[in-house]
């Protein structure tokens, strides 16, 4: 798609949320609509409509992924807390590939791609897929992942430590799976794709290690997400990273290198300082802490009204292309609807 038509939401300073979980969670059947594209997809547009958007974002849910690799790779009952404590068979992995080429991977990542496609059919809307990033899935399937990354940013390597080799192995696997996943969203018509990578991060990545000169982060989260992201340049789709987590300087500037047409960060950065690191090329959106609206003692409706404008005032004094949102997702909290729903409505005040 041509960038200039964000562009243009930006110039008109415009606000949405991540919210089609809210819209979501109003239906008593909500897990059942999860795997039915059509009725899935009907959610992303009420939520676009609802939140006056042409940006029809689905639902963020960063686990069906998961439960896809483990379902490629053969793996029988594997409960949702499953772990890889040794390198898959011969056997799994001639599954996975032999799956992966199919044309439909699971029952849940199907409905996906048929609500894309349910929004694809609404002239009026930009259909955006949502994929978990390659680095943020492989997190999911180890124990401890924060031990192998630490020991690659040393001398080890795969040679003298397993815990590297069965990273690298699966992050092959996750990054294989989430371009699979992506390419099946372009053909619904997707024409964004969230990309959202909040384990990228300065838990998973020693600053000091990265200062020092580690190269972990580039050869772990950037090196992946740029097939993600000539993947998307070569089918002329646009990129809205993500990543929620709490960030050095130099990882943000990376993220740059990805070329996102939006790059949406969580609500511990100070966007107006970094809008210095990010290129005008790329809209910052983001990023009240959407985490805490649950709770009116933690945030106030007050509270996002005030920073609503502190954010918009700074963003336009900065001069930098700017989509006023939520840090993540705004998830359903069973008997806090309302008050969730009262800061979304304070946010699209302009």
């Amino acid at each position: 798609m041509n960038r200039d038509e964000l562009m243009n939401l930006a110039r008109k300073a415009h606000r949405v949320p991540i919210g089609a979980d809210l819209v979501l969670h109003e239906h008593a059947d909500a897990a059942q609509i999860r795997l039915d594209g059509p009725r899935l997809g009907a959610v992303t547009v009420d939520a676009a409509r609802r939140y006056a958007t042409p940006l029809a974002i689905p639902i963020m849910d960063l686990t069906r992924e998961k439960e896809a690799l483990l379902e490629l790779l053969n793996i029988s009952n594997p409960g949702e807390e499953y772990h890889f404590a040794e390198l898959p068979g011969a056997e799994n992995i001639a599954h996975f590939e032999k799956s992966l080429a199919g044309s439909r991977l699971t029952r849940s990542l199907q409905a996906n791609v048929d609500a894309v496609a349910h929004v694809a059919a609404q002239p009026d809307l930009i259909p955006t897929g949502m994929c978990i990033g390659p680095f943020s899935l492989l997190t999911k399937l180890l124990n401890d992942p924060i031990t192998p990354v630490f020991l690659s940013g040393t001398e080890s390597t795969v040679e003298d430590q397993p815990e590297i080799r069965l990273l690298e192995t699966l992050l092959g696997l996750t990054t294989r799976l989430v371009c699979r996943v992506i390419e099946q969203q372009i053909d619904a018509g997707a024409r964004v794709i969230v990309l959202a990578e909040p384990a990228a991060n300065k838990v998973f990545f020693s600053p000091a290690q990265m200062q020092a000169g580690s190269d972990a982060f580039d050869r772990y989260v950037i090196g992946p997400n740029q097939k993600v992201r000539k993947l998307l340049k070569d089918a002329n789709v646009e990129l809205f990273f993500h990543c929620c987590g709490e960030l050095i300087d130099p990882m943000l500037k990376a993220f740059t290198t990805l070329d996102p047409a939006i790059l949406s960060l969580g609500s511990s950065r100070v966007l107006w300082n970094d809008a210095r690191l990010v290129p005008d090329s790329t809209i910052l959106y983001g990023n009240l802490p959407s985490k805490q609206f649950y709770s009116d003692s933690l945030v106030s409706a007050e509270d996002v009204t005030r920073r609503s404008h502190e954010l918009a005032g700074r963003m336009k004094e900065a001069k930098h292309p700017f989509i006023l949102g939520s840090e993540c997702d705004v998830l359903s909290v069973p008997g806090c609807e309302c008050t969730i729903k009262a800061k979304v409505a304070a946010m699209l005040v302009e």
